[in-house]
């Protein structure tokens, strides 16, 4: 291990939330240095959305700080919960997954996960190790450490009950298990992100109970997503996913406010914040243009999941594109046989409109050009004779060849 030094202890602790505690990190850190062993940190993941994107980063950057130090990373992935579904609060809707489902997403998981971390310092588990085999009467001496004043100390549960509103039996299994993860994995550090603090928490309480030093807690930031509001989401459909083109990545940094932009540069590329508030003056001096310094940070994502050269290959295709209103270099095609289709049946076969409910929408918003010409009437059926180009949004373009 490499020295438990109170500036490592301070940069693995950098941009947390909550961290319970500082002297504790610092105490398991010396203990670890001594020892000559690593450090257990461990990271929970839902199996259900195996997609990973940039605000997953954040969560994993910083573990890849603690294995850059030597310490081993359990990435642990819920099958257990997920086989028996999600009860809770806004999650109801939520389907049991099939094992066969588990483990593909598991396999997506690594695929995408070790694009930033070690897998040489990563131990992959399932919960379902350890829960599955597990009795009723089991479960039952388990749930006795806990009490039923402890749950309701978790805000949404507060909230819920205040209000008279029904909270499931299985819902104060959930953290239940989460803590009993920690146990059996002997967890020294548990991150993640500022909603689970409670379940964390929890952990801790049930280490003491059968009798482990509890572990730290350490919860990081949420980013924000394209929208500049909520949080990044899939299911909001405001996020950047790892595995997107670098067409597509580059394209959706740059739509990033000039205001979110920093915190990107902060919580996706790490970088120092002295070279922030750097980049910050100097765009408030006027020696830099917003544009050149997010082009920089869009270079810089691209890069970090898809190589230098492709960063600067997209920054070239942007400008041109964009500043020079110039046609990409790679319009997808699309076929037109015969007498011709109508708008949305062009947005739909070429790729551009992922249903007709969403064709419909993006050409009453005006966010759709047939060589050159804005149409916002749905029920449009366009001349586009041989190589007519359809340009929807900022980003999306096909070209048409007729058969």
């Amino acid at each position: 291990m490499k020295d438990a030094s109170q500036d490592t202890a301070a940069r693995l602790a950098g941009r947390s939330v909550d961290l319970v505690s500082f002297d504790e990190l610092k105490a398991k850190l010396d203990v670890a240095a001594k020892e000559k062993r690593p450090l257990r940190i461990k990271y929970g993941a839902d199996p259900s959305a195996p997609d990973i994107h940039l605000g997953h980063v954040v969560g994993l950057n910083k573990l890849r700080e603690f294995q850059e130090q030597g310490h081993v990373i359990v990435f642990l992935i819920g099958d257990f919960t997920g086989m028996i579904g999600d009860p809770s609060g806004r999650s109801q809707t939520r389907k049991p997954l099939t094992r066969e489902q588990v483990q593909e997403n598991a396999k997506s998981y690594q695929k995408q996960v070790f694009k930033i971390l070690d897998p040489a310092l990563t131990e992959i588990r399932f919960n379902s190790e350890w829960c599955s085999p597990m009795k009723f009467e089991d479960v039952i001496r388990l749930s006795a450490h806990v009490t039923v004043a402890q749950m309701l100390a978790r805000d949404d549960f507060a909230k819920r009950y205040g209000a008279n509103q029904p909270i499931s039996l299985v819902e104060f299994m959930y953290p239940l298990i989460q803590a009993y993860d920690s146990v059996v994995l002997k967890a020294d550090v548990e991150l993640g992100g500022t909603d689970q603090l409670f379940n964390m928490l929890l952990g801790r309480e049930l280490q003491k109970v059968f009798g482990q030093i509890p572990q730290v807690v350490m919860t990081l930031p949420l980013l924000e997503g394209l929208d500049g509001v909520n949080k990044m989401s899939k299911s909001l459909g405001n996020y950047i996913g790892v595995t997107e083109t670098p067409k597509d990545v580059f394209g959706k940094v740059m739509s990033v406010s000039d205001e979110l932009m920093w915190r990107y540069f902060s919580l996706v590329l790490c970088m120092p914040e002295n070279e922030i508030e750097g980049l910050r003056q100097a765009v408030q001096s006027g020696q830099r243009h917003p544009r050149d310094v997010k082009d920089e940070l869009a270079r810089r994502v691209v890069a970090k999941f898809h190589g230098q050269q492709a960063g600067e290959e997209q920054s070239a295709e942007f400008a041109r594109v964009f500043s020079k209103k110039e046609l990409p270099s790679d319009i997808p095609v699309l076929k037109i046989e015969g007498a011709g289709v109508t708008l949305i049946e062009a947005l739909v076969k070429s790729g551009l409109a992922d249903s007709n409910s969403e064709a419909r929408r993006l050409i009453q918003q005006g966010a759709v050009e047939v060589a050159g010409q804005k149409i916002a009437d749905p029920k449009a059926r366009p001349e586009m004779p041989d190589g007519t180009v359809i340009r929807c949004g900022k980003r999306g373009f096909a070209k048409v060849v007729r058969a």
